[in-house]
This record gives structure tokens, sequence and C-alpha cells, in this order.
């Protein structure tokens, strides 16, 4: 039998032990862990990888409303962009709405608001989208809105305009001159009216077989000094190649005759038109004044479509900008126009309107020696032994020889001739453009000199010496030359054929600015014409 020592222990006991100390182990290593604070950074780490997770949402969601805000704001503004640009021919506010129906954005546009004229176009737009959110939804925000706004505007500074209108002789035939007035009124006030006042300038140029282009607008020119009858000038063929016309150098004025009538005291179709209503008025933006002067425009004389052109193109041009601010002191134009005629580079529609309704014919000048200078022509205006009488003596050889006119003849006066013209002292020897002033070429030649000289002689020497034309290819070559230096120079060009025959209707097409600014007209379409050139000018910009 087996004894065991003293110190010996049965199994359970020491298991039991083992126990004891393991359990006393944990509970002291709890008691540690609870005191120490080394435990706040897990909660702290905890806290911290929540926040970055809700961070992140939040990152995610802002960056899904940025690229989804950034497409609508970035379609809305090409948008208004192209909807704003003057070329464009489409109604504005549906560009706008094409733009964002291609881009899937239809339902997100809120407004479109159009503002147009004559030379300006603004077009703005609104539109708004709603995103839902997929993580900051748990903060209670479930979606965002993202805003689009812009506007777009595009102008010109400001349109300058030449009409350049036909006032021969035929447009006295089917009521062309009627339908004429009717058609540059409705435009010009169409121009006024459809613009800031000030940002349009109209200059009318009316022309038969010159322009008169007044003596307000002459006195800032140098023309040659041999009368002041007339404010016409005679250019020659190089001129064309310009829209220039100097103010220095000297201008032939055009000598004031009538080649077709026989004619005394009132010559029935000079050349130059001294007619106040056929003078060009430059400048204006008076519509009253200028709605009074189409209506009370002449007719009469043949066709010079280069001359219209040629003084069209030069009211454009920049070089007659010190004439404008010498007229603005003159108190002839309004200051606001002190800018004007602008550089062809500035961002300026510059408009040539001509119209036609026929083509070029003969223009009539006075060749050198007919210019200035004395003839041999007295005139004598006052009471003989009571009676009033007007005397032209004319000197041939050392006779002089007297007619007195009565109606539009002249007879022998007697006594018919002498050794000094009759009057005397008192009797006015004529120079030739008082005479041509005074007595057509005709006149002089039939009623005059016939009798004296042989009647060939007579009529060579009045006529056929006398004055020189230019014939209707040459002034057609001289249109093609002025009209494409204003095209060169940048000026947009519209032309109307206006009942015209063949001949006018090839200039005028050669002349305007393409095919599409070339507008035949009958009757009372004319006003259809000047309408679509409105509609055209305000879709214009000039592109420099």
């Amino acid at each position: 039998m087996n004894r065991l020592s003293g110190n010996a222990r049965s199994a359970p006991d020491t298991c039991r032990c083992r126990n004891d100390r393991l359990g006393a182990r944990i509970g002291r290593s709890a008691r540690r862990f609870g005191r120490d604070e080394d435990g706040v950074l897990v909660g702290f780490g905890v806290f911290l990888i929540l926040m970055m997770l809700m961070v992140g949402g939040l990152g995610v969601d802002i960056m899904r409303f940025e690229l989804t805000r950034s497409n609508l704001q970035h379609t809305l503004d090409r948008a208004v962009l192209a909807a704003a640009d003057l070329d464009q021919e489409l109604d504005a506010e549906g560009v706008v709405n094409d733009y964002f129906y291609k881009s899937n954005l239809s339902g997100y546009l809120t407004s479109v608001t159009v503002d147009q004229g004559l030379n300006y176009k603004e077009v703005s737009a609104t539109a708004e989208m709603e995103m839902n959110t997929q993580i900051i939804h748990m903060m209670g925000i479930n979606s965002l809105q993202a805003p689009a706004a812009g506007a777009a505007a595009e102008s010109v500074d400001g349109v300058e305009i030449s009409l350049v209108l036909d006032i021969s002789g035929s447009m006295n035939s089917n009521s062309r001159m009627t339908n004429l007035r009717v058609a540059a009124k409705d435009f010009v006030g169409t121009m006024l009216n459809s613009s800031p006042e000030g940002d349009v300038s109209v200059s009318i140029v009316p022309y038969a077989t010159q322009v008169n282009i007044g003596p307000t607008l002459a006195q800032h020119f140098n023309l040659t000094d041999e009368h002041d009858y007339s404010h016409c000038v005679d250019f020659s063929w190089w001129d064309f190649n310009t829209t220039t016309i100097s103010t220095i150098d000297s201008l032939q004025r055009t000598g004031p005759f009538d080649p077709w009538y026989t004619a005394e005291r009132n010559l029935s179709l000079p050349v130059c038109s001294e007619n106040l209503n056929a003078e060009v008025l430059a400048y204006s933006m008076n519509q009253a004044t200028l709605e009074s002067y189409i209506d009370n425009l002449g007719v009469g004389g043949n066709t010079s479509i280069d001359l219209g052109v040629k003084w069209g193109a030069a009211l454009l041009d920049p070089t007659m900008n010190p004439v404008v601010n010498d007229m603005i002191s003159d108190g002839d134009v309004d200051a606001a126009f002190a800018h004007l005629p602008t550089p062809y580079d500035d961002d300026v529609l510059k408009v040539l309107v001509v119209m036609s309704d026929g083509e070029n014919t003969a223009q009539y000048y006075l060749n050198d020696d007919y210019q200035d200078g004395m003839t041999d022509v007295w005139y004598y205006e006052g009471y003989v032994s009571g009676t009033y009488r007007r005397i032209y003596s004319i000197k041939s050889g050392a006779t002089y020889y007297y007619k007195q006119p009565s109606g539009s003849n002249a007879y022998w006066y007697s006594p018919y001739y002498g050794l000094e013209p009759f009057g005397g002292s008192d009797a006015q020897r004529l120079s030739f453009p008082q005479l041509f002033h005074q007595a057509s070429n005709r006149y002089i030649a039939y009623e005059l000199y016939d009798g004296i000289w042989s009647s060939s002689y007579a009529s060579s020497y009045w006529r056929s010496y006398a004055y020189s034309y230019v014939g209707s290819n040459t002034k057609d070559s001289r249109t093609d030359a002025i009209c494409q230096a204003a095209k060169d120079s940048g000026v947009i060009i519209f032309t109307i054929g206006f009942e015209a025959p063949w001949g006018g209707r090839k200039v005028l097409q050669a002349c305007a600015s393409s095919h599409g600014h070339y507008f035949d007209v009958d009757g009372i379409e004319i006003s259809d014409a000047f309408a679509s050139i409105a509609s055209s000018i305000s879709k214009l910009r000039l592109i420099q």
C-alpha cells in the first residue's frame, strides 16, 4: 500500500491550483487594461475611419455634381455663343434648343432670352439639373441642384450706309420714282429705328449724267474756280481704281453746259444739274430730313453708275474724316459722327446700296480750251430808248453782230453790226462758263452764230470742238473698277436692277458683293428688295 508524503497533493487539487493562478493573472491584466489610457486611440481610430468613409462619399458625390454642372454649363456656353453669332441665319432660340437636344439635355433648359437689332445680337440662357446623391444621402442630402447660366453678345460698332440712287430721266417712266421714294423711305426708317441713335449714318448720292455734291460738301474739296455754277467733278479713268477722293489735289469742276437742247437763260438739261433736289446728302441720322429729301428728289439726265458708286464709296472712305469734322464745325453734320468714316479695319459695317433703272450712257464734259477764258460774245441787259432789251454782240473779225433773243429764238437787231459791242462799256464780255451757263451749245451755234459763220462751222465749233464724252463701254469698265476697289476695302455692296435693261443688269450684278447681293425687280417689288437688304444688313458682320 503506497503512502503519500506530507507534501504530496492529489491530482484534482493540483488542477485547481493552476486555474486559480490563471484567473488571478487574467484579473490582474484586466485591471491593468482598465487603468491603461491607450485604449482611447483605438476608439478615435474607429471614428477617423468612419469620417474618412463619409468624406470620401461626399467627394464622390461632389465630383459627380461638378462633372454634371460642367457639362451643363459647357453646353449652354457653346449654345449661346453660336446663337449670338451675327452670321447665324437660324433663329437664336432654336439654336440654343438644338444644342441642348443634341446633348440629351433638353429637359434642363429653363429659359432663353434674345435681344437683337441692326448691328448687335445678345443671347442669354439658364439651365438647371437635379442630381441624386449616392453617399451623402445618409447625411440627409438626397439631391444636389446643378445650375448653369450664361450670355453671349456680338455687335458691330456702327453701320455706315451710302444709298446711291438713279435719278436719270427714265425714272419718270412707269411710276418708278414714286415706287423708289416709298421703298427708300421705308429702308431709311428700318435702318435708323433698329439701332441705337448715332450708330447708323446714311448718305444719299443721287446720280444722273453727273453727281452734284452741292456747295455744302464741295467747299471742303479743291474744285477748280472757273465758275461756281455747278458742283460736279470730272474724274479721270485712274480715279476709279480707288475709293478715295483727295481734298487737297485740284479737282476739275464740271462745266455748266447743256449739249442736248436749244435753250437760253434757263438751260433745259445741264450736264451737272443745278437743281437743289439733286444734291448729295451726306452723313445724316435724321429720319425726317432723309425722308423729305427723298420725296423731293428731281429727275433728268443720262445714267452714270460709275460716278454714283465713286462718290458713294468715297463717303465711306476713312480719308473723308477731316471733311466730316469740318462739316460738324459748320453745323452741317451731327457731332455724334465725329469718328466717321471709321477705318476699314474697325468692326464697323460699311454698306453701299446701288440702284439703277438703266445702263451707263454717255457722260459729256467740256474740252480744256472751253473750260475757261473769254469768248467773243458780249451781253447787254438794260433799257434802249425806253425799252428793256437783252442784246448779244458777237465779234467776227473787226465787226460786232447784234442779236436780240425773242422767246426761244434770236433775230437780227437793227443796226445789226457795229465797231463796238452793243451797250458799249456797259456790255459784259462773257467767259466760256458764263456763256455756257446762259445759253446751250445748240443755241449758241444755231441762234447766235448761224448767219455770222456757216451753219456747219458754227455747229462744229460750239458742239463738236467744245465738248467730248465718255462712252458707255468705258463707263462700264470704270464701274467695275470702283466697285472692285470698294469690295477690296471691305465694303458690302448691294445692287438693284429696277426694270433695267440687260446691259445695266450685267454691270450691277458684277458690282454686287455676290450673286445674292443683287436684286432684279419690277414695279412695287423694289420695296421688297430694299426690305430684304435691310434684313440682310441686320445679319451681317464685317470681318476685317
